[in-house]
């Protein structure tokens, strides 16, 4: 919308990267994100009483349309078993025989947090037909992977599952101190762009260093999580 409104010369625009996916290409961080996985760990601690207690699988879905950064970041955080993120689609196989294998080990509850636009790679229909809805920009309401996972994790393994959508709870609440100095220091700077007519550009956090770059570079593709990270936290995480 800031690109469109910019390019049309219908108002001057400087932008700021607000997005709780910390998807934006061209900044480190988004206000919002560390927030969002601050509330999400909470929410994972809170969940590991009740699938100790009595045993149970709890499938965690929190944000994430189309990158993995909440339920990398809250997952590792929260001390979650598995994660599962939308850059990588998801062998439910490989997930169950994870599970079996916490239970063999005397582990009989395990947490799972998974992104809302994750796939299952031989099931992904089943995830699109989920949810047809679109929003006013035309993209896809995600939602129903949670329960889709914990339904075959319950048939393959007999495990009782659970799930927890955390839906928007993610997006308020009291913002941790480093969204209140990242959104005070992007401000600071987009009004100094102003002031310069340095417009069509967004502020941009690099190396803990306020800069800017053009919108059109920002919006160009989303920023995926590292998979090499990625990979090493399975290790990790998927035994």
């Amino acid at each position: 919308v800031a690109l469109g409104l910019h390019k049309e010369g219908l108002i001057r625009v400087v932008g700021v990267p607000k997005s709780i996916d910390n998807s934006l290409k061209g900044t480190d961080y988004a206000f919002g994100f560390d927030t969002a996985v601050n509330i999400a760990t909470e929410c994972i601690d809170r969940l590991h009483t009740t699938a100790e207690s009595h045993h149970r699988i709890i499938v965690v879905e929190v944000m994430g349309r189309y990158t993995g950064w909440i339920a990398l970041e809250a997952g590792i955080a929260g001390g979650a078993d598995i994660i599962l993120i939308p850059e990588r689609p998801v062998n439910i196989k490989k997930v169950c025989e994870s599970i079996r294998h916490r239970h063999k080990r005397g582990k009989t509850f395990s947490i799972i947090v998974v992104a809302e636009g994750t796939k299952l790679d031989s099931f992904e229909k089943d995830v699109v037909m989920k949810n047809e809805s679109v929003d006013e920009f035309g993209h896809r309401r995600f939602g129903g992977i949670a329960e889709l996972i914990a339904k075959r994790i319950e048939q393959d393994t007999g495990y009782e599952t659970r799930v927890s959508v955390l839906g928007h709870i993610q997006r308020g609440g009291t913002p941790t101190a480093f969204d209140r100095v990242l959104g005070t220091r992007f401000g600071i700077t987009a009004v100094d762009m102003a002031e310069e007519g340095l417009f069509g550009k967004m502020v941009s956090l690099q190396n803990n260093k306020i800069t800017h770059v053009d919108i059109e570079e920002a919006i160009e593709k989303h920023k995926t999580v590292d998979m090499a990270m990625y990979d090493e936290i399975s290790q990790v995480f998927f035994t």
